[in-house]
Order: C-alpha cells, then structure tokens, then sequence
C-alpha cells in the first residue's frame, strides 16, 4: 500500500507541474474613478491563486495609491482591460489582450474613451 501511495503521490505531483501557473492564475482591476477625472486611480494585480485572493490585492494596491473609493471594475484569469472617459467606463475581460480592450471599449460606450490599463495573466 505504501508503494501504490508514493506512486500516486508522484504521479499527482508531476500532473501539477505539467499544469500551466497561468491556469491557477486570476487577475483584477480596481479603480477610484469618479464621473468628470481624467486620471482614474488604479490597482492592478495578476497571478493570484483565487478570485478572492486578485481582488484584495488590487483592492490593496489602489488604496495604496491614495485613492479611498476603489471599487473592483472587474476579474478574469485570462485578460482584462478596463478603458475610460470623463463620463463612462467599461471593463473587458477574453482570450487576449485585444479581445479584453475591444470589450471594455465597447462598454464604455463613448467614443473619448480610452484604455487606461490592460494585461493578460
């Protein structure tokens, strides 16, 4: 039995570093973003193990910042992107870069607005 056990313990060992981090990787965004700035604050944290974990830290960092209203615009484990005016924002998340700012573009719903962060995990 102790040798059928380290087998398998082996074998889950090498299935978890064959596993891509990026597959147990989350991103956010947080911003302080009021109708009217030109400069939203942002925070900004990729490679987290949770959803939960990603929005602390990003939470966190634009606090960091000096911004008190930060709020999570949005969470993925691929790409996200968020893009802004002085009027509207929106946030976008897909398989790449420019799949996550498309959408945040077209949510943002106003030809000023512009990408003010994206990345991809």
């Amino acid at each position: 039995m102790n040798k059928m056990f380290k087998l398998l313990a082996t074998f889950i060992f090498a299935l978890i570093l064959a596993t891509p981090i990026s597959a147990f990787a989350f991103g956010a965004i947080a911003v302080d973003d009021e109708e009217g700035e030109l400069d939203p604050g942002v925070g900004f944290v990729t490679g987290e193990a949770s959803e939960s974990d990603a929005k602390a830290g990003a939470l966190k960092q634009c606090r960091a910042l000096g911004n008190k209203d930060c709020k999570i615009a949005g969470w993925f484990k691929e790409c996200g992107a968020y893009a802004g005016s002085r009027k509207y924002s929106g946030f976008g998340f897909g398989s790449t870069k420019k799949v996550a700012e498309a959408r945040a573009m077209d949510k943002c719903g106003d030809p000023a607005c512009k990408i003010i962060i994206s990345e991809c995990e």
